[in-house]
């Protein structure tokens, strides 16, 4: 249980704050709502919310960008303990456009299931005949029609540098593994585009010079890793900075876009 847990945090100037609840965290973000489970007590929802605060805080300052970044302007819903999945410890709705996280194994998932709700929300804004149901990788590995503007053309690099070898012809390797532990498994799962993509951010969030386990763990050393689910050497280099150079881009242009004032940046 979250109570019964400890989170490392590290690495972030904004380490000390007064306590929070969930109505603070959709306050700062802009979240269009926010639900927790009637099996939450109040001890473990204030606990849960001042993790959740300090891991999007973490989030945020990784990515460069404001607080409409990680609410993708107000459209985004977040559930904690609510809505559950058998065996799935977060999971994203595209349909309800909120991502839910477990009561109890949910933590460690924000960077992978918000990645998701960023996939989803990008597609329609990214290409030009897309589905309400489909994700921006998706399309791009479909060869949707692309929008043409600078910022997409560094999203597109990202999906490249995940899905692509050097030569730009051939799968990466984070997808030949991929691939291939889906056969041994007879399913198709770790293979499909966003997932590659979402366990490709969580890998560019992991090694980012802020830590914080609540936000993201698992892409070194756990047994996913081993199987080489999680990119590798080179190609993990490769997938940072794309995403480096996308997320600074985007930040710098959202951040134009709202008027903040400067002692509330980095909060």
């Amino acid at each position: 249980m979250v109570l019964a847990r400890t989170f490392y945090r590290s690495g972030h100037a904004a380490s000390q704050r007064r306590p929070v609840s969930f109505a603070d965290v959709r306050r700062r973000f802009g979240f269009r709502s926010i639900a927790v489970g009637r099996w939450v007590t109040k001890e473990e929802q204030d606990l849960a919310a001042g993790f959740f605060y300090d891991a999007l805080d973490d989030l945020m300052a990784i990515l460069k960008g404001p607080e409409a970044l990680l609410s993708l302007r107000g459209t985004l819903s977040f559930q904690y303990g609510i809505g559950g999945r058998p065996g799935m410890a977060a999971f994203y709705n595209p349909s309800a456009r909120s991502f839910s996280l477990a009561k109890n194994a949910g933590p460690g998932s924000i960077a992978h299931e918000w990645f998701h709700a960023l996939d989803h929300y990008l597609a329609q804004k990214a290409f030009s005949d897309t589905s309400s149901a489909m994700y921006a990788s998706e399309a791009w590995l479909r060869d949707a029609t692309p929008v043409p503007h600078p910022l997409n053309d560094l999203l597109f690099a990202c999906f490249k540098a995940v899905m692509l070898d050097e030569s730009g012809n051939k799968p990466s390797g984070l997808v030949i593994a991929s691939v291939s532990t889906d056969k041994a498994s007879g399913s198709v799962y770790y293979s499909e585009p966003v997932e590659l993509c979402a366990r490709a951010f969580e890998a560019f969030i992991q090694d980012a010079s802020i830590s914080n386990n609540f936000l993201v763990a698992g892409s070194k050393a756990s047994q996913e890793a081993k199987l080489g689910l999680y990119p590798q050497g080179q190609q993990r280099l490769k997938i940072s900075q794309a995403f480096t150079e996308y997320f600074s881009c985007l930040g710098r242009s959202l951040w134009g876009s709202v008027s903040v004032p400067a002692n509330e940046k980095g909060q």
